[in-house]
This record gives C-alpha cells, sequence and structure tokens, in this order.
C-alpha cells in the first residue's frame, strides 16, 4: 500500500495533509503496455549527483515520473524552481503541498550550473505553484532563464509554468525573458477541474496559452492532458478545439497513474490504440506537433520533441 509520508525528505510530515483523511481509494494493476526501466544505471547516479551537489529539485521526483530512469541516463532531467512544497492541492499531484519557504536567491545561479554540467543541448524548468508571491514567481522564472543563457547561451530553454491566476502583469514578465517554448498544461479536461485541479480555472488557462502567442508570436506554446481521469472522448476532442483557438502548438497526451491510495483513482487504462486515435486526429486539427501515448510526459523527450516542432513550422512556412 502507498503511504503519504515524506521520504523523500526523511521525516514523518505528510506530504499531502489535505489528503490525509480521505478515504484510501483502490490502486489499479497496471496493464502490460505501462512497463519502465527501473532507475539506477552509472549515467542514472551522474545525473543525481550533479542535481544534488547543486541544491537542485527536480520534478522527476517529487511528481514520482516514470520516466525518470530513461531520461537521467540520457542526462536530461526537469528543474523543478522555487521549492518543493505547492500552495494548491491537486488531487492527482505527487508533489509535497504547504506553505512555501522563501525563494532561494541563489537558485538561478545553481540551476544554471547544473545545466552547463550536464552540457544540456536542451532543458526544461517547471516550479510549484507560488500563489504566495506577490507575482507568482514569474521574476524567479525570468531570473533562471537568463542565469542559463549567460552560462549555456546555445542551451534552447522550456518553461513548464504555472497559471499565475490573479497575478496581474506576471505572464509580461516571463515571456519577456523569451524562453524557447513556453508550456503549461491543462491537465484534464474543464468538467473535471473541480475535483482533479480545483485551484485552477479552465479557460484562465487557455487565455494564458493565448496571451504567449499575442505578446511573442516567435515562442512555441505547448500544453498537455492527462487521461484516465473519466473523461468522455468528446470531451478531449474539444479540449483540442480550445488550444488550437489559443493557437498552442505542441499537445501531450499521457495516462494517468494514481499516486497513492489517497489520490484520485484511475478510471481506467486508455490503450495504446487509443492514444493512435488522438494523435491523428490532434495532427489533423492542425498542431505542429502532438505526443500521445501511455507514457507521455510534458517534458519526456523534450529536447528531440524541441527539434521536430522547429522542422515543423519550417516546413508549414514553406522552408
Amino acid at each position: 500500500m502507498a503511504t503519504l509520508i515524506d521520504t523523500l525528505k526523511r521525516d514523518n510530515r505528510p506530504r499531502h495533509p489535505e489528503k490525509a483523511h480521505r478515504p484510501d481509494k483502490p490502486i489499479q494493476r497496471k496493464p502490460e503496455w505501462i512497463r519502465v526501466k527501473a532507475p539506477g544505471s552509472p549515467k542514472w547516479a551522474e545525473t543525481h549527483k550533479i542535481v544534488k551537489e547543486n541544491g537542485l529539485v527536480t520534478v522527476c521526483e517529487e511528481a514520482g515520473c516514470p520516466n525518470i530512469g530513461e531520461c537521467w541516463e540520457k542526462k536530461h532531467a526537469t528543474f523543478m524552481i522555487m521549492g518543493d512544497t505547492c500552495t494548491r492541492a491537486c488531487s492527482f499531484c505527487n508533489v509535497k503541498t504547504g506553505m512555501p519557504s522563501p525563494l532561494d536567491p541563489n537558485e538561478p545561479e545553481h540551476t544554471a550550473i547544473a545545466v552547463e554540467k550536464l552540457g544540456l543541448e536542451h532543458v526544461v524548468i517547471t516550479s510549484v505553484d507560488r500563489d504566495d508571491l506577490a507575482d507568482g514567481g514569474a521574476r524567479h522564472f525570468a531570473d533562471v532563464i537568463h542565469a542559463i543563457r549567460r552560462r549555456s547561451p546555445k542551451t534552447t530553454i522550456e518553461i513548464l509554468t504555472p497559471d499565475f491566476l490573479r497575478k496581474e502583469g506576471a505572464l509580461e514578465v516571463v515571456v519577456a525573458a523569451r524562453p524557447d517554448v513556453f508550456n503549461h498544461n491543462l491537465e484534464t479536461v474543464p468538467s473535471k477541474y473541480l475535483k482533479v485541479r480545483p485551484g485552477a480555472r479552465y479557460f484562465h488557462s487557455i487565455r494564458l496559452l493565448q496571451r504567449v502567442k499575442e505578446l511573442d508570436p516567435t515562442i512555441f506554446t505547448k500544453s498537455g492532458i492527462m487521461v484516465g481521469l473519466g473523461e468522455e472522448r468528446n470531451e478531449v476532442l474539444q479540449l483540442m478545439d480550445d488550444l488550437r483557438s489559443a493557437d498552442v502548438d505542441f499537445m501531450t497526451i499521457g495516462q494517468y497513474l494514481q499516486p497513492t491510495r489517497k489520490h484520485h483513482e484511475v478510471v481506467r487504462f486508455v490503450t495504446p490504440d487509443e492514444f493512435k486515435g488522438f494523435e491523428t486526429i490532434a495532427m489533423a486539427k492542425g498542431f505542429l506537433l502532438v505526443s500521445s501515448s501511455p507514457l507521455t510526459r510534458s517534458s519526456h523527450h523534450a529536447g528531440d520533441d524541441f527539434a521536430k516542432l522547429r522542422a515543423a513550422r519550417l516546413a508549414r512556412l514553406g522552408h
């Protein structure tokens, strides 16, 4: 049985105090098409060492990503800035919830050093939600982007941001720092927001993505959802249309996997053929790129996908 003890920090505080008294939900046995390689290779260990030496947090660890073994072996890690504690309490997420610590002013430089040491051609930077900050952490995102540019000017930068809900002017600060890819995940269809993503607003997230393109049309935009949460197929297709109306370039679709018995249950496991069908339909709707498979995650194969994005844009422009 999965527990809610914060084993990453080796103490007895619950990672999710708001979920601690909820009734347990069953965890379904994973189907044969969801199998991943266990971490532990020498290259994985090297990546782990660089991350820890610089006092950094990765979403790979905090969210329990199933692809950590594959990605870290390739020296690909998604850095999670602004601490390891989120001010939201989404029912799908394994990142710790509570009151975060103050921002670390040295984090931008430490992140840039790690990117340089890993020799990354493409890096993904994400964060916890920081509703406690006046700008939601926008300036910190910009500082991290600038620090990486100084040390690794050839590295392309992808950011996966919170929604900056009720943080006027925050998005403009982040876009002005000119990341190469701006990712903000819708996570699920609007009918599931109250249970799955209660602190967020679906159409605010759509508008956020649309606004990025209005501010800087050269930035690639990206968004992802999980399936298996009880959504209907027609809802997923409508969500695709909503993203295209916001001129989003890249969509990812992956299987929701339940972190613990206290989290939202897996309603069903979507088959690989269904994922392939979603990819075909989404491409027909006009996305530059779609990644749709059971183990697709926002940052999985991000570097390779960025190269495909650039090529797809050039091809569409006739170059």
